[in-house]
């Protein structure tokens, strides 16, 4: 606050210090200068105001308080005075002082200290803007509870009479709780101040239930006034009162049977003397809160939806048990789909759908009130059982006259309430009831009259109903009348337009105009209306007999439409332009007569008769015109119709006759006929006897002046089907490389379409196949030939081998598939002339190999002979082992012929033909013990002793181009020496067997014949002079013993290695001569085979 104080010092003071002028006195006067300052200061100390605060409550009176100054003593008398236009003083002797509200701007306030004070005063400057307006404290009037909610109740005066003029006010209101006397909800209330003392209104609903803790509550308020320019401070808090519950002796939870909303959290307590161990909700156990003493509680958070019986909530007592039911459900729905509707003008129904379930049975179900606003009038309806997806449906009685209504449904329960509302004109919204005691009444036999019952007062408004016309084999027909409304509620048509002899069923249904519902229909009434007579005559049809001497009259029953009522009997009768011929009735239901007609030139005419009378004549030529240019043609349907075409023909006066029958059925072919108009050219026919894979014959007839005549034949079939059975064949003729097959036609009846062709399988199989390959697999082995011409049944199979077993299937197709197979094996015949080319041909290849080789042989012979048999040089010819005698006689150490023991080292035993004389025993003689004696024993015996210790010298020669490569070839000299004893000397070459005493010896002697030794003995007299082959030139073989060709030759001779000398080491070369042998054995070429080489 802004005050200003001020002081007048003495006037003495003043003077005084206008007389001192003189310099010595401005020392002086400095000193009394700062006196005078000091005093004014303490002065003003000792008289200034302490802590000075000015209040308002009402905006009317200011409340300005202060402390006393310093050294103001008891008793102090104050004085204030305002100046304004009164300069009003008020004496106090309190620190505080009440004074009008002063209207804006500063005011100056004087406080005079009167007495004990010396008279000093204090000045201050007030204005509105240094006012605190602080509210008195407000007074709470009332605080309740309503334990079963947990919802304080609280009341209290504004006083607003206090006021001059209209503020807001705000209410703070807090909440506390014990033990710990916690702030648990602070909330601010808004209301105006009128000038008139108000009482208002205040709840608030606690968590926990109020029967758990004691809760305080506390009011304080704040003055909101636009006009005042000063601070504004909350008022103090009002004392506190308090809501507490006097515990029971047994343990209680609480709240009891709440209802709460799903998803919100709730808390539970137990109000206990004795330890509370827990506490659970259904099933599951939650953890204690203490509250004070024993009591405790639990907080659930997001309740799930109860079952229809709520959900426990236990808590366990040391010694006992409590608990109580929680409900978790939902607020209603906002009614959805409104309808109101009215069946009779009487009474309004509405429906509804109450939307989602909300989980509350019983008591705290959803209960609906419709309200009239025009009216005023509300009915109420409550379910307590539990209705899920269903309409609800409430009454309301129209009340007279009324046909406009405001109607507001209010759905309620203990989480809330929703509405919902429609207009509407009553009388627009019609939906009459189900019309009843519907009956029929004819007139004639087309028209009838209908009678009904329908409920309501429908006098003001029309009706317009819709009458349901149904009658067998056609569609229902749907007829709209309008009548006028009427009290009664009894209401008469009249249905014309009905077919005579006819079974209807009738039904009605009605509404309103406006239209806007139909009512249900109404129950079928059937009835049969009266008879008539016929409306035309029967369709006809003639046909001769096999022998042409009787006409057959064929006719069809006439249908309900055109009997009009129920044919008894038919006329029949002929005539022609001489006379008349009448039969007798004929009963139904026969539809054939048979006229015995001495000539085909008549009419025949058939009237049906019913109880109305006879029917219009039907009338048919007998004459049927003859056709010479008639074919036969093929017809496919579809599904049960066949659809038949034909040109225009002029000639046609009335109409066409179409007749078809089953093929298979003898005659007369008759099944039914269809007659068309003359204009017409083409038609369907469709009959419920027509089965797939049936042939049927159909024939056209054009009706002339004179008569019928048969125009077109056609076979066909509604539908095509496979053949059920396989042609039979037969194998009329076989051959080596053909197979002739005949076949026989399929029936009718079992082709079940029209033939196209067969399929001829034929594969190479035998019949003791297990199991043959399928023939749709498309196997290269299997030929198949397709015949299309019908016509064929024989089919020549070529190309086939000789001797082999063939599997011949044959099948027949139609356009509706492949028919089964039938197969058989067939076997070939042998081919004899490729039997006598596979002989032949070899024959004559081997004579021409044979001619050829001859040929060659002989223009080649020299070279054979060169090649085969070369020419060997005479032994006698050679100059190699001839020695001086002088050289021999002169040194015995030069003994050419002398033979030294030896051992053998190899032995090889060849085997021969059994021509040959077998090697039985073979000995290895040592030259020294060998007798001449033995040997000729053993020779009778066909004995041949190996007698030769041929010492084997092996050296590696060196090979040019296998050394390149690594290796070393072996060459093998084998000694040739005499096993026989040494040479004999000159003189006693005599008595020696010229054979055995020759210079040479053999290395093998076998046994020849005797012819052969007498002349190898003439040879070798001859020949003891010289060189001499160890045996017969002729017998020589060059190759080696061990050689597969020196084994493999047929010679009964035979001598192993070549010819030479007994020292020797070397092959001899035999002398060139006619007597020389013929090499067996050399190496050749087979190119110098077809070379020239010149005789030598």
């Amino acid at each position: 606050m802004d005050v200003s104080l001020c002081w007048r010092p003495p006037a003495w003071t003043v003077g005084e210090k206008r007389m001192r002028t003189a310099p010595t006195l401005r020392r002086l006067l400095s000193a009394l200068t700062l006196l005078h300052v000091m005093v004014q200061v303490n002065s003003q100390k000792r008289g200034a105001l302490r802590d000075l605060k000015c209040t308002t409550n009402n905006l009317q009176v200011w409340d300005c308080a202060w402390k006393a100054p310093l050294g103001a003593g008891h008793g102090t008398v104050n004085e204030v005075c305002i100046d304004d236009r009164l300069h009003s003083c008020y004496p106090l002797e309190k620190g505080n002082v009440k004074i009008p509200a002063l209207p804006p701007g500063d005011h100056e306030v004087i406080v005079n200290y009167l007495h004990g004070f010396n008279g000093s005063s204090a000045k201050f400057i007030l204005n509105e803007q240094n006012v605190s307006l602080i509210p008195n404290t407000p007074e709470i009037l009332t605080l309740s509870a309503d334990f079963s909610t947990s919802t304080l109740y609280l009341t209290w005066d504004d006083r607003s009479c206090a006021f001059a003029h209209h503020s807001k006010v705000t209410w703070e209101i807090k909440v506390l709780r014990t033990p710990r006397m916690e702030l648990i909800n602070l909330v601010t209330f808004n209301t105006t101040l009128n000038g008139r003392d108000t009482v208002h209104y205040w709840r608030w609903t606690s968590d926990l239930p109020l029967q758990c803790a004691t809760h305080y509550v506390g009011i304080r308020c704040y003055l909101d006034h636009l006009h005042f320019a000063g601070p504004k401070e909350w008022s103090a808090w009002s004392p506190l009162m308090n809501i507490s519950w006097a515990p029971e002796s047994e343990a209680k939870a609480f709240p009891q049977d709440k209802v709460v909303l799903v998803g919100s959290n709730i808390t539970f307590c137990c109000v206990s003397q004795t330890k509370v161990l827990s506490g659970q909700i259904g099933k599951t156990f939650y953890p204690l809160i203490h509250l004070y003493g024993q009591n405790v509680a639990i907080h659930i958070q997001n309740i799930s939806v109860s079952e229809n019986s709520g959900t426990n909530v236990v808590f366990m007592i040391e010694d006992n048990v409590c608990g109580t039911v929680v409900f978790a459900g939902y607020p209603p729905d906002v009614p959805q789909k409104l309808n109101c509707e009215t069946h009779d003008l009487k009474d309004i129904i509405c429906n509804w759908n109450p939307g989602r379930p909300t989980g509350l049975v019983g008591p705290r179900n959803t209960n609906y009130t419709l309200l009239d606003s025009f009216s005023g009038k509300s009915v109420t309806f409550k379910r307590f059982e539990t209705l899920t997806n269903e309409s609800y449906q409430l009454l309301f009685q129209m009340p007279p006259h009324q046909e406009i209504y405001n109607l507001t449904l209010t759905a309620r329960n203990p989480l809330g309430q929703s509405e919902s509302a429609i207009l509407v004109n009553i009388t627009e919204r019609v939906c009459p009831h189900t019309p009843t005691s519907l009956k029929v009444k004819d007139i004639n036999s087309t028209v009838v009259t209908l009678s009904w019952h329908l409920p309501g007062n429908f006098a003001r408004i029309n009706l317009v109903c819709q009458i349901e016309i149904w009658k067998p084999n056609s569609k229902q027909e749907l007829q709209n009348i309008t009548i006028k409304g009427v009290e009664n509620s009894s209401y008469l048509v009249v249905v014309d337009k009905l077919n005579p002899y006819t079974t209807y069923t009738f039904r009605i249904r009605c509404s309103t105009e406006p239209f806007w519902k139909w009512s249900k229909w109404s129950s079928g009434k059937r009835h049969l209306t009266t008879e008539a007579i016929p409306s035309k005559g029967p369709d006809t049809w003639r046909e001769w007999s096999s022998d042409g001497r009787n006409l057959i009259i064929y006719w069809k029953p006439l249908p309900i439409s055109e009997a009009n009522g129920k044919i008894l009997s038919y006329n029949v009768s002929c005539s022609s332009h001489e006379e008349v011929q009448s039969m007798s009735e004929i009963l139904d239901p026969q539809h054939r007569a048979e006229l015995q007609l001495v000539k085909d030139d008549y009419i025949i005419s058939v009237v049906a008769k019913n109880s109305a009378g006879p029917s219009p004549p039907s009338r048919i030529a007998s004459m049927e015109i003859p056709n010479d240019d008639l074919t036969v043609e093929q017809a496919v349907g579809l599904g049960k119709k066949i659809r038949l075409s034909w040109p225009p023909d002029p000639n046609v006066t009335c109409d066409y006759v179409i007749k078809w029958c089953n093929s298979s059925r003898s005659e007369p072919c008759l099944m039914d006929w269809k007659k068309v108009p003359s204009n017409s050219t083409e038609a369907v026919i469709e009959s419920d006897q027509f089965r797939p894979g049936v042939r049927y014959n159909f024939f056209l007839y054009g009706c002339r002046s004179q008569g019928y005549q048969l125009l077109r034949s056609i076979i066909g079939y509604i539908e095509e089907l496979a053949p059920i059975v396989a042609p039979n064949f037969t194998v009329e003729d076989t051959s080596a490389d053909s197979i002739l097959v005949r076949w026989e036609d399929i029936p009718v009846e079992e082709l079940r379409g029209f033939l196209r062709g067969y399929l001829f399988y034929f594969q190479k199989g035998e019949r003791d196949t297990p199991k043959m390959r399928s023939l749709e697999t498309g196997h290269s082995d299997i030929k198949v030939k397709n015949i299309t011409d019908t016509s064929q049944k024989t089919l020549r199979i070529a190309d086939l081998q000789g001797k082999t077993s063939y599997r011949l299937v044959l099948r027949a197709y139609t356009d509706g598939g492949l028919g089964p197979e039938k197969s058989m094996f067939v076997v070939t015949k042998e081919n004899s002339v490729g039997l006598i080319i596979a002989i032949l041909i070899p024959v004559a290849v081997a004579v021409i190999v044979g001619v050829v080789t001859s040929t060659l042989c002989y223009r080649k012979r020299e070279w054979i002979k060169e090649t085969f048999y070369p020419d060997i040089p005479n032994p006698e010819n050679c100059k190699a082992l001839q020695f001086q005698k002088s050289v021999c006689e002169g040194s015995n150490a030069l003994k050419t012929l002398e033979m030294n023991p030896c051992t053998p080292n190899d032995v090889e035993v060849l085997e021969t033909r059994s021509i040959i004389p077998k090697i039985e025993d073979t000995e290895i003689i040592s030259p020294v013990a060998e007798r001449p004696e033995e040997i000729s024993e053993a020779e009778p015996e066909n004995h041949v002793v190996v007698s030769y210790c041929p010492p084997i010298i092996e050296e590696e020669i060196a090979n040019p181009a296998a050394d390149d490569a690594g290796g070393t070839s072996q060459v093998v000299y084998i000694d040739v020496q005499s096993m026989c004893q040494p040479q004999a000397r000159p003189e006693d070459e005599q008595d020696i067997d010229p054979i055995v005493g020759a210079g040479y010896k053999p290395q093998m002697r076998l046994p020849i014949n005797s012819a052969v030794e007498e002349t190898a003995a003439e040879n070798d007299a001859d020949s003891t002079a010289g060189y001499r082959p160890q045996a017969n030139v002729n017998t020589w073989n060059l190759v080696s013993p061990d050689s597969p060709r020196s084994t493999d030759s047929n010679s009964e001779i035979v001598s192993f290695g070549s010819p030479c000398s007994v020292n020797s080491r070397q092959f001899l070369i035999p002398p060139k001569d006619d007597d020389s042998p013929k090499s067996n054995g050399g190496a050749w070429s087979f190119t110098n085979f077809f070379q020239n080489k010149p005789n030598d």
